[in-house]
């Protein structure tokens, strides 16, 4: 799989939160494991930066 640039493109966002919220997700996807990522034979960040881009997955900053 190969990450997505129009939705890399057409993100509007701050791309320090996209870069956590991908970090974190490919951790996730590691740990726990996605049909997503064995059925294509895919990377886990590049699937990770998908899931968040495509906004399959949600992400939520933690205030301090």
């Amino acid at each position: 799989m190969i990450i997505p640039l129009d939705y890399l493109e057409s993100e509007k966002g701050n791309m320090y939160e996209l870069t956590c919220a991908a970090i974190r997700r490919a951790y996730q996807l590691t740990v726990t494991g996605d049909t997503e990522t064995e059925e294509e034979q895919s990377k886990i960040v590049s699937t990770a930066i998908k899931q968040i881009l495509t906004r399959k997955v949600q992400y939520e900053l933690e205030e301090q």
